[in-house]
Order: C-alpha cells, then structure tokens, then sequence
C-alpha cells in the first residue's frame, strides 16, 4: 500500500490561534488535536452538549438528556424532551437581531445578474411562502417537494416547510419527471414548489413541464407553486398551479417558527439505491442542525465576513449542508444556478474574485475536468480572498488534489476533505484547519464520530485496508430510511452488531493519517488480494495523457478477478495501443504484477451521478451484460452506451 508520505501543508499560527476549533480547545482546556479526537469521540454526550453551548444554538424548550439508546444505538435519540427549529436558529434569531442588515445570501445567474438578501429579507420572504403554505392547508409532518434551481427563493422555501413543522424534500434539479415523481410518490408530497426554468449552459431547462409530468404520476400533490425565474411560457393547471409572487403578494412577513421536537423529522432526501426504489434519509430538526453547525464552524473554520460557496445541487446532501450551516451561524452563503465552465473556462474563478468567495467546496471531478484547461484560467483572476477549500463526493486521485492545492489554494490553503453520506447526514472523516496534511488525506475522525477502520472478522486494523465503521450514534445520522426500517437496518447494522458499516474502504498510515479508496462494493479481489478501484485509477491518471479513468474487478477463472480500465483521454490525445500498454506498464510500476489490468478501453466519458461521483457499479454491470439498477442519479446515460460498445 503506497500513500503520499509527504506533510505538504502546515497551518500558520494565526491561523490555528484564529480557528473556531482552537476557540472550543481552549475553552475546554484541550492542548492537542489527538487529545480532542479522543475526548469527543470517547465521551459523546459531553462533546454534543459542548457544542450547542459553543455554537449558541438556541432550544426553545431545553433538552432533558444528550442521549438515548434505550431502543438500541441504531435508533438512537439526541437532545431528548428539547424543542426546537431549524428555521429559527438559522434565520429568525439573526434577522430579529443585529444581523438583521447582514447578507444572508449572495447568488449569481448564469446569465450574468448578482442577487443579494439581507437576513431581513430572506425572514420576510420565508415568512410570507411558510403563511402561504399554511392558507394550502399544509400541516406539521406534510411532505413539500422542492424542485427548484440554486436561487435565494429555493433558501426560502427550504426554510418556509421546516418554520411550519412540515418536512421538505428537496429534489435534484437537473432530474427528469420519472425521477422526480418517483420521489414525491414515496413520500406522498402534498405541495410541490418548482421554477419555470433555470439556464444551464445557456439554455433554458423548462423546469414546470417537467414538474407537471412528475406531479401527473403523483396523485397526493394538490398544488404546484412556480417561481417566476425566466419569464417562459408554462402549462398551467388552473386550481392546481399557483404563481409564486401571486400567492405571497398578500401575506403578513410575521411568521413564528412551530416550536419541534428535537427528534421531528423536517427533511427526506433522497439517495439512489444499487437496485429498487431510492432511499430517503429522514433528517431531524435537532440533530442535523446541531451536527451540520457544528462541521461548519470546525472544519471549514466559517467565521465573521467569510462567503461560503459549496458548488452543490439542493437535491445533494451539501445543499442543505450549506444552507443549514452557513445560516445558523449567521454567515453569509453563495448560490449558482448554472455551469462552472460556462461561458468560459473560469467562470468558477471569475464569481471567486467577483464575490470574494473565502471558503470553496469543489468535487475531484470538478477539478479533474477544470484541470484540462491549464492553470491560464485561473491566472486571470485574484483568487487571494480564498481561505479554506473543501471538497467531498468521493476519495482523490494524487495529481488533481496537488493541482488545486497549488494552482486554486496557492499553496495557502488547507484541502479539508470531508468524506460522509446523505443517510450520515454529515461526515465521519475530516482534517480541520489546526492540522498538517498529505496529499488526498482526510486527516482523521470528524470530531464525534467514533470511527474505525475493521477486517472481515470486525477486528480493527492499521497498515491494510478496510471496512471504514462507526462504533457510536452521532445527532446528524438518519433516523432510519422512509417508510422501510428493515432496509435501513440490513443496509448499516447489519454485518458487526451495533456497529454502522458504511460501505467505504479506509486505510491509517503509520502516521496516523486516513484515506479512502472507494466504495467497498467496488472492491477488485485478485488472488486473494483486495484493492480499492482509486489507486489503479490514481495509477493510470497519472499519465499526462489521461484526464480520468474507472477501474472495475470482472470474474476470472483462476484469480476470482482481473481488473479492467476504462480511461478518458485528454483533449486531441489518439487513442492507440502504444498508450494502452503504456497504462498497462504504469499500473505495474505502481501496483504489482498481481494487478495488471487485463483490458484498457478508451472512452469519451465515465457515467457520473448529478453530484460528479462516476458510478462504476453501473459501468461493471454494463460491462458484465447486467441490469445497472436505479440509474435516476445518472447525469449522463449516454455515457453506458460508450462501455456497451467498448466491451
């Protein structure tokens, strides 16, 4: 197992005296990083208690206990007999206070127009959708599907369901209607809340057409509420459809938030599943909130006049991620509704320098695709207001994370790769800005998260690969899949009894140091001999002529396994068999004999889900003439047909 052994970032003084991490330390009386992984992660209800203290989060009836696993840890409950609400810690606390006057939000359309609400009037537009949805008839416990692009109104309406105690359930915007209504189906949405359009790549994406045919196949939606983003003609259903500004034209900008309990769900989102219908993970008003304020504050370090931007999709986890944490600690938080590349290769960097964004969160496929038009791009924009880069959606590859640590971050910036999941609702992996890092690293535990690396046999390892576990409940896990509670226990409790698997391979350097190397479903078995798909691919990407690359284990009749490459090649790069030996060699070189891959094929694209993950159980069931199974995630299926004709 070869890891990047180099410490390539040290964080200044100033910044580790500066940090909200060294603020709680302090606070605390805890000297060292290790110290506070170990007193968070062995002492839990201590930690969460600390942090809703730290972090001022406000309960409007106190909570009894931290925690309850009288039901089993599977089923835990946190901050037990309090009341509470999302929406008010992250909007009516400021905006009845001193924030009142302070951005909230800052957006930009891909069309050029930059959009700012004070906390004042993102209260007063919240105030009059959640009166609105009230006068529908929407009560506590009503599912509200949210199909709408990366604009103030989709805040708004996020945080209108949960003030009223109704539970939201945001939905991928770039879905098609099946997708769409597969979700409200599940959920028996009452209230769908979709735009007219959105631009993407500078073409309109008709978005209410593709709501009414979702809404058609969902027989519990009694109403359609369209804000007016484009000004395109719609269908309309009459006494069904309902203009936005029309329907809070009249309403009162007084709304007090429904005091919850900390355990009432106030969101279901959904993941794709490998087969069947998706999952919903149903999220908390007290745990999410606290745990996603808490990531925030610690791990991306937000801070007074920081802008936070998390290049994201309401209907993927980060979303909510960044609404719920950025606003409940009154910062400020950056939406985009459209491409990062478009008009031109630097858009990205040009709204950094134009906003002075300080707090970035990228995907390794964003950056592996940004990376194939140089660093020029960047060099024409002041990138200097940049802080801390997150990124997350699925492990590095060496190259691209050195290229955005130096070209993006200049060397200044810490990469806090956070690593979690939607039913997580948070992280268990995460450096934070106190600490030194390697290339690709996640540094160690998210504080709280009493993780572990397990064998086969659920013994701990160090030095090898394997399962990563956690050992404890934390407050932002889900509280079971919706509507299928033995779905949820197979999925995560059941192979080391009261221990979550969360079905990623994990590796501690003798450093002390974590990284991740895919999906433990992904795993390639070769005589014996187990390896994550990310280091062939960390393997073949290293070849200057290879923009990415999917590794896949097939079934082989002596070594159980033989590993098939599927690359993607730079801009005017031939393919010919010269390079694919070439691959092949590279491999080698990196990895063993044992693991030279049996086949390369070039393709023009990877399949990838709409939050930029490539999805290689589809591209080995393809390869391998299976069904790929739920594919509603898929950004691009055109992309399986490119394996189809390669096998």
């Amino acid at each position: 197992m070869t890891q990047e052994a180099e410490i390539i970032w040290t964080p200044s003084e100033e910044l580790r005296e500066k940090s909200n991490v060294a603020r709680f330390m302090r606070a605390h009386g805890i000297s060292s990083y290790e110290e506070l992984v170990q007193r968070s992660t062995e002492e839990i209800e201590w930690f969460w208690d600390a942090v809703v203290k730290d972090l001022q989060i406000e309960f409007f009836e106190p909570y009894e206990r931290v925690l309850d696993t009288s039901r089993g840890v599977m089923w835990a409950k946190w901050f037990v007999g309090g009341r509470i609400n999302v929406a008010h810690n992250c909007l009516d606390r400021h905006a009845r206070g001193s924030q009142r006057d302070k951005l909230a939000l800052l957006a930009e359309t891909e069309d050029g127009h930059t959009i700012r609400w004070t906390y004042e009037k993102l209260y007063a537009h919240t105030n009059k959708l959640a009166n609105a949805l009230k006068d529908l008839g929407v009560q506590r416990g009503d599912a509200v599907g949210l199909y709408m692009p990366m604009v103030p109104e989709i805040v708004a309406a996020f945080l209108a369901v949960a003030k009223i105690g109704a539970v939201v359930v945001p939905i991928f915007s770039g879905f098609g209607a099946e997708a769409v209504a597969t979700r409200l189906r599940d959920c028996s949405a009452k209230v769908l809340i979709t735009a007219d359009g959105f631009l993407r790549k500078g073409k309109p994406i008709p978005m209410k057409r593709t709501a009414d045919e979702a809404a058609a196949q969902t027989p519990s939606v009694t109403n359609v509420i369209v804000y007016r983003r484009l000004g395109m003609e719609v269908p309309w259903t009459q006494g069904r459809d309902l203009w936005w500004h029309d329907l809070l034209a009249s309403q009162s900008e007084e709304c007090p938030a429904e005091p919850m309990d900390s355990e009432d769900p106030f969101m279901v989102i959904y993941t794709s599943g490998t087969t069947g219908r998706p999952k919903g993970a149903v999220h908390v008003h007290g745990g999410f909130l606290v745990k996603i304020a808490e990531e925030v504050a610690y791990q991306t370090d937000l801070r007074e006049g920081d802008v936070l931007y998390w290049i994201t999709d309401m209907g993927w986890i980060m979303g909510p991620w960044e609404v719920v944490g950025g606003l409940a600690l009154g910062g400020t938080v950056f939406l985009y509704e459209g491409a990062p590349d478009h008009p031109g290769p630097d858009r990205l960097w040009a709204m950094v320098e134009r906003h002075r964004i300080s707090i970035l969160g990228v995907s390794p496929t964003l950056i592996r695709a940004l990376m194939r038009y140089g660093s020029e791009p960047l060099q024409k924009h002041d990138l200097s207001s940049l802080r801390i880069l997150g990124s997350t959606g699925e492990p590095w590859n060496p190259d691209p994370y050195l290229w955005c640590f130096e070209h993006v971050g200049g060397k200044r910036c810490p990469i806090i790769n956070l690593s979690g999941g939607t039913e997580v609702g948070a992280c268990f992996l995460s450096p934070h800005p106190i600490n030194e890092l390697k290339a690709c690293t996640l540094r160690g535990p998210a504080l709280g998260m009493a993780v572990d690396v397990y064998d086969e046999k659920g013994r701990p390892v160090r030095g090898q690969v394997g399962e990563l576990v956690c050992k404890k409940p934390w407050p932002g896990m889900t509280r079971g899949l919706y509507k299928d509670p033995e779905r949820y226990i197979e999925t995560y409790w059941s192979r080391f009894e009261g221990v979550w698997t969360h079905g990623d391979w994990a590796y501690i350097d003798e450093d002390g140091f974590w990284f991740l190397h895919g999906r433990s479903d992904d795993t390639i078995k070769i005589a014996g001999k187990r390896l994550g798909p990310a280091e062939v691919e960390s393997a073949v990407v290293e070849h200057p002529h290879v923009a990415e690359a999917a590794a896949i284990g097939v079934p082989h009749e002596l070594k159980g396994e033989m590993i098939w490459v599927y690359a993607v090649l730079k801009p005017e790069v031939e393919p010919t068999d010269a390079l694919r030996e070439e691959l092949k060699r590279l491999v080698v070189e990196k990895l063993g004999k044992a693991f030279a891959p049996e086949r390369v094929q070039f393709v023009k694209e990877l399949p990838k889900t709409r939050n930029a993950k490539i999805l290689r159980r589809a591209v080995r069931a393809v390869a391998l003439g299976k069904d790929p199974g739920d594919l509603s995630n898929l950004e691009n299926p055109q992309a399986l047909e490119e394996i189809r004709r390669a096998v």
